[in-house]
């Protein structure tokens, strides 16, 4: 379920559904207001959608492990030859991260490489921390490595307001870039529009003599006050959407992952998985209806903000 639908459920308006938005609940929060106070707009998002509580880890299949928070996605790939680490939280996940990894059975002094979907305080918050903690390297695409060192300073929507400690990119990363580590080959697309830099990870995985095709797309969400159309938050915003969705659509997973755990229904694939293991991961299904909702909703903003029955954060 999408952030909006489960904030709009909860206590604010819909965060991208110019329509939903109309006509707020009193009390909640207007489209609008969560477009133009991005104080408003994290603090709901981190309370409502639990980006700081900590969750249980546990094993998805074979070497991949969910590592992150109840409300956001961070997974460890474990090897012979060191792990990878794939986002992290905000800034307060950290510790959280390192419990789950030692909880699991691991080491995090043998993460070798962190990697990441977007450089935004959710999901990269704590590099730093963990950079700084245990010497892993740190892999970014090159459009968002600008945004990673400095804490995302001047940010195209959120300019300084979402600050997080800044980490030092090793590695800088182009679209279709590989890694690998041990029996693990990862795979980076550069999938822009919700950072100039959001990157779609492939993961092959071989486990028990199967293989699987595990995506981590990203790039695709945007946020209220996210100009399109009309005096675009960044020259060619719509045409990177509208390549990406492309990309995304072009991808056959058996599995998908993703930064905001509502996104693939971790609760429920978790305990669908303690009676029916791998299987209950596997959702090419899930994902295709994922990407069109993803499409439609950004060409219905495309629509409202033309229209002029939506408005844009000033």
């Amino acid at each position: 379920m999408p952030w909006f639908v489960i904030i709009a459920m909860s206590l604010a308006a819909a965060f991208v559904s110019p329509a939903a938005a109309q006509d707020p609940p009193k009390g909640r929060p207007t489209q609008e207001q969560l477009a133009s106070d991005n104080k408003l707009f994290i603090t709901l998002a981190t309370r409502v959608l639990k980006w700081e509580e900590p969750a249980e880890p546990l094993r998805i299949l074979g070497p991949l492990y969910f590592v992150g928070t109840k409300g956001l996605g961070a997974f460890l790939f474990t090897t012979s030859e060191g792990h990878i680490l794939m986002n992290t939280g905000m800034p307060s996940s950290g510790p959280m991260i390192v419990d789950s990894v030692r909880k699991l059975g691991f080491r995090p002094e043998d993460i070798k490489l962190m990697i990441n979907g977007h450089a935004h305080i959710d999901h990269a918050g704590a590099f730093a921390y963990l950079k700084d903690r245990f010497g892993a390297q740190l892999a970014v695409m090159k459009d968002d490595v600008a945004a990673m060192e400095s804490g995302d300073r001047g940010d195209f929507k959120y300019a300084d307001d979402f600050l997080y400690p800044p980490a030092k990119v090793d590695r800088v990363l182009r679209d279709g870039d590989t890694i690998r580590m041990g029996d693990v080959l990862l795979t980076a697309y550069h999938t822009p529009g919700h950072t100039r830099g959001a990157t779609t990870w492939i993961a092959n995985l071989v486990v028990d003599g199967e293989a699987y095709v595990v995506a981590f797309p990203d790039g695709a969400g945007f946020n209220p006050g996210y100009r399109l159309a009309k005096n675009p938050s960044y020259p060619g915003i719509a045409d990177d959407y509208r390549r990406t969705h492309h990309v995304l659509e072009m991808i056959q997973p058996d599995i998908w992952l993703a930064q905001h755990n509502e996104y693939y229904d971790l609760e429920g694939k978790r305990e669908r998985a303690s009676t029916e293991g791998v299987a209950a991961w596997v959702d090419p299904e899930g994902y295709r209806r994922w990407v069109a909702r993803k499409k439609r909703e950004f060409e219905d903003a495309i629509d409202a903000e033309l229209a002029g029955t939506t408005k844009p954060a000033e």
